[in-house]
């Protein structure tokens, strides 16, 4: 058995987080400012800094009931972190921490890998084991105090000298390069828990901020009723469309469909926890929280108060974020409710029974909202049937980065496929009540995807640095011929395709297609406003 006393234990704990858990943070630091022999001393005071900064803050918190505590908890969670940054480039960032509390446990099943258990047995189950084990000889409570205030001034008064001497660097790297201190472990992911935590107190108030009271839906007494279908994908880039030029055939169904595909709406955030409540809250996305979100009422909860439009919610992926608490919900993740499964239940499945429902609700608007699984990551050749494995050969692993960059591309291509197919089944669907209903279909997806390049997969990425293809998003509208032809001028929505849109637009966009009247719709924010014929 070790005997350390805790002082030398933080330190040891300190250079060991340094040099094995910021395997990304360092490769990065090297490609920004060059492997040249007048770098090597920057890089060597950086080493020095990030430990010195560890063990200022194991110190900090460190006693006689909670040094062993912290330090395992620190090394699990680092060795998760240096999984995820080494692996995919990810970020853990307050909105991370958020998306992965929130995702379910079939998701996090996808994550899973042998690579993964390597990380936790060396750098979680081994290292805590040893702290674990480890006999620490502890001071008098005064030798103690005496001790941390030594340790504590020592490190800060060697960080300032070294910042001061490297002072050009400094400024540089706090200045120019800001994303490089996104990949310190454990450093930033501490941060973020602490900007989690403060972001996220006391988001659930007692009473939730009404808005638009006064809706009511303005159409003529024999009008035929809304029956809108809105499809939530889940990260599809928009340049994987061919609808909006790309290379491969991924819509052979929705190319022969007259609809319009919007080739630049950019996403409210890059992770389903952040972009999803986002897209349906009355703010936007600058000035969008998850405080606000969380405490004010949604557009959905604004054509509720209308009592005209019926609302159901049909899931497929790991839930609504809250949007759908007050409206009727589904789940359709398993076989239970879902009736098209294989390996896992497919988005198809949401649209059987859905003739039940619009019976049921003969007479009424009705929004159907549809949250697809999609193409989520990084298992993409799960998510879809396989008789639509057209482009190959395919990476079957969730370990994208032993695949080429082909085989991750066609699985992602593949699994936008099933997403055509679904989207033109839920069109052909609501064929069948264009003579009885004005009928539509809207689809947007949540947020896109990283598929390495640059190095960088999945999604998640702060938005301030995150690349176009995890913020440019597919999205696309139809409108059947029928009813709705009376509504819209298509021309006029086709002229507008490739104008800025954004998931701003969506709340408007909403109470447009319901023609529900009420203070907090704007017209301009609305996608179809200038396409509408006047009555």
């Amino acid at each position: 058995m070790l005997r350390l006393s805790q002082n030398r234990l933080i330190i040891i704990s300190s250079i060991f987080l340094t040099l094995f858990y910021n395997y990304k943070f360092f490769k990065d630091l090297i490609l920004t400012y060059g492997f040249i022999t007048s770098n090597i001393f920057y890089f060597l005071s950086v080493t020095v800094v990030l430990t010195l900064l560890i063990i200022f803050l194991l110190t900090l918190f460190s006693s006689k009931y909670t040094t062993k505590p912290i330090l395992i908890t620190i090394f699990t969670i680092s060795a998760f972190t240096a999984y995820f940054m080494d692996s995919y480039s990810i970020v853990i960032d307050s909105e991370m921490i958020r998306n992965s509390l929130q995702t379910s446990f079939k998701e996090s099943v996808d994550l899973f890998s042998f690579r993964l258990v390597l990380y936790v047995v060396f750098l979680a189950i081994i290292p805590s084991y040893i702290v674990y084990t480890t006999k620490i000889n502890y001071k008098s409570l005064k030798g103690e105090i005496v001790s941390k205030l030594k340790t504590i001034t020592l490190s800060l008064v060697i960080i300032f000298i070294i910042i001061f001497s490297f002072s050009k660097f400094y400024t540089s790297f706090f200045r120019e390069h800001k994303p490089l201190r996104y990949n310190i472990n454990p450093i930033y992911w501490i941060y973020s828990i602490g900007n989690y935590v403060h972001k996220t107190l006391d988001t659930a108030p007692s009473e939730i901020k009404d808005i638009g009271l006064d809706s009511k839906v303005v159409e003529e007494e024999n009008e035929p009723k809304e029956l809108i279908i809105l499809v939530i994908g889940e990260t599809a880039r928009a340049d994987r469309f061919s609808l909006n030029g790309y290379s491969k055939e991924t819509n052979p169904l929705l190319k022969q469909e007259e609809l319009v595909s919007f080739t630049n709406m950019s996403s409210c955030g890059t992770s389903t926890a952040h972009s999803v409540p986002c897209m349906f809250s009355i703010f936007p996305k600058d000035d969008y929280s998850y405080k606000k979100g969380a405490s004010t009422k949604n557009v959905l909860d604004v054509l509720n108060n209308t009592q005209d439009v019926a609302i159901l919610w049909r899931d497929n992926n790991s839930d609504s974020k809250g949007v759908a608490l007050r409206v009727d919900y589904e789940d359709f993740q398993t076989p239970k409710t879902n009736s098209v499964c294989d390996e896992e239940c497919r988005d198809e499945g949401m649209l059987v029974g859905l003739e039940d429902y619009i019976e049921k609700n003969k007479g009424r608007d009705i929004l159907i909202v549809l949250h697809q699984m999609g193409n989520h990551g990084p298992a993409y050749y799960k998510r879809y049937p396989k008789e639509f494995e057209k482009f190959t050969p395919v990476c079957k692993t969730n370990q994208l980065e032993n695949c080429t960059q082909e085989e991750i591309s066609n699985a992602y291509d593949n699994a936008i496929l099933y997403t055509d197919y679904f989207l033109s089944k839920a069109i052909n669907f609501l064929k069948k009540y264009s003579k009885t209903h004005e009928a539509g279909l809207l689809y947007v997806s949540d947020h896109g995807e990283s598929l390495g390049e640059n190095g960088i997969y999945l999604h998640g990425m702060p938005y301030a640095i995150a690349p176009k293809a995890q913020t440019h998003v597919a999205s696309l509208i139809w409108l059947d011929n029928g009813q709705m032809s009376h509504e819209y001028d298509r021309s006029k929505i086709k002229q507008n395709k490739d104008k800025e849109y954004s998931h701003d637009n969506l709340f408007d966009t909403l109470l447009g297609l319901f023609e529900v009247k009420t203070e907090v719709y704007k017209k301009e924010l609305d996608i179809l406003n200038e396409a509408r014929k006047e009555h």
